[in-house]
């Protein structure tokens, strides 16, 4: 695959054969596309990725209506090149294994197990690759007692503590579990995996070793617990749930305005004093009991409700506007919406249009890695299911026009 432009790309040596699909593979996946990778993304014939049809919303073409394109799989499977292979069948097995062949990472998220039925797994193409990458997804990982459960976002934003962590106060109104907004278990394992690759890619070229990654979400989920896990580590106390406040920091949550919500993140003592003089109450910041942060914090419940009742009198971006004058972290919440017209945002380009086959052109969120001689971006839409199939057995394997549609007719692609 050629790389458009004369831009060099940071991975444009570099094949990807991804048999992943949902979000947590495909994420990296489409990672490694946007540093130049070519990512060939192999997909179930007829059906293809199951956020195919996770709508509505689809992309809409030129006349307003919509097409068989969700915008779930919109936003992980930019830069990418689509082959239809029945991975069930013989033949498609034997062309899996030799894309494996001519390919430098695969990446898959199946049971554990399930691949080597098909003679896909890593010892089996390691055999024929010896200098492959090759990475697992999983819920649970390669091992284990939970190795054979299959794991989704929501079950281990639960199992692996972030719900027991998000959410209202147990002990005010609405309080409980609460997963996050978005899947941040699967992005987070898209995240780490997109390491785990370019670091085994990177002793692959000193060494000419490839070696195996076992990705888990639950094991990711347990690392991203950060400093709420170190608590827990250090002081043998399970964190509890602070809704929109923070377990060590006073102020540091949302507060309410005249007309809306803004975040004040007071996060030393000088800021919180500039907070309280802002809003015309000096004597919180002399107040002995509130003088340094583990006070506040030992105090908050006698704090807020004062802190609460000051900034209701004042309109939001009032609010802002005196804090930000005196160097007080501050902000609006946003709705999506507000997120895409902000002039910030837009100043960071991060909204991209591409051109599209079925859509004419759809509209993705950028790549946030800004790099100065490599940039991290794609200027390929998500495929269509099996857009690019003939092209890749032409190009990678060497089929010809006949070859491939014998292959169709066969239901092999």
């Amino acid at each position: 695959m050629t790389q458009s432009g004369s831009t060099p790309k940071a991975l444009g040596h570099i094949r990807v054969l991804d048999l992943s699909r949902v979000l947590a593979g495909p994420w990296c996946s489409q990672n490694l596309a946007d540093l130049g990778a070519d990512v060939i993304k192999i997909e179930r014939p007829g059906s293809g990725d199951d956020t195919r049809a996770w709508g509505p919303p689809y992309a809409k073409d030129a006349a307003g209506q919509d097409t068989g394109e969700a915008a779930y799989y919109l936003s992980a499977n930019r830069g990418k090149r689509s082959v239809t292979v029945d991975i069930a069948s013989p033949e498609g097995q034997a062309l899996v294994r030799e894309l494996a062949r001519h390919s430098d990472v695969v990446l898959e998220n199946f049971k554990v197990g399930h691949l080597k039925r098909y003679g896909l797994d890593y010892d089996s193409l390691q055999a024929i690759k010896p200098d492959l990458v090759y990475c697992s997804i999983t819920g649970f990982g390669q091992d284990g007692p939970y190795a054979h459960r299959a794991g989704y976002d929501f079950l281990i934003q639960g199992m692996g503590g972030l719900m027991s962590v998000t959410g209202e106060r147990d002990d005010l109104p609405g309080g409980g579990p609460q997963k996050a907004g978005v899947a941040l278990t699967d992005l987070m394992t898209g995240m780490y995996a997109t390491i785990a690759v370019l670091a085994a890619l990177t002793h692959r070229d000193r060494t000419g070793v490839g070696q195996y990654i076992d990705m888990a979400l639950l094991d990711t989920q347990v690392a991203m617990l950060a400093n709420v896990g170190s608590n827990y580590l250090n002081s043998g106390k399970a964190p509890k749930r602070w809704g929109n406040a923070h377990a060590n920091i006073v102020p540091y949550q949302t507060f309410a305005c005249l007309d809306g919500h803004i975040i004040v993140a007071a996060g030393n003592d000088g800021q919180y004093q500039k907070f309280v003089e802002a809003g015309g109450r000096p004597d919180l910041a002399s107040d002995p009991r509130f003088a340094t942060n583990p006070l506040r914090v030992q105090n908050r419940d006698v704090l807020v409700p004062l802190l609460a009742e000051m900034v209701a009198t004042r309109r939001r971006d009032e609010w802002i506007a005196m804090l930000e004058a005196v160097g007080v972290p501050c902000g609006p919440i946003n709705d999506v919406g507000e997120v895409f017209a902000n002039e910030q945002v837009q100043a960071r380009a991060m909204a991209v249009e591409l051109p599209h086959p079925a859509a004419g052109k759809v509209t993705l969120v950028r790549n946030p890695m800004k790099m100065s001689a490599t940039p991290a971006t794609s200027g390929i839409a998500p495929p269509l299911l099996g857009q690019h199939t003939e092209e890749v057995l032409r190009d990678v394997l060497g089929k010809s026009g006949d070859e491939v549609k014998a292959l169709r007719e066969r239901g092999v692609v």
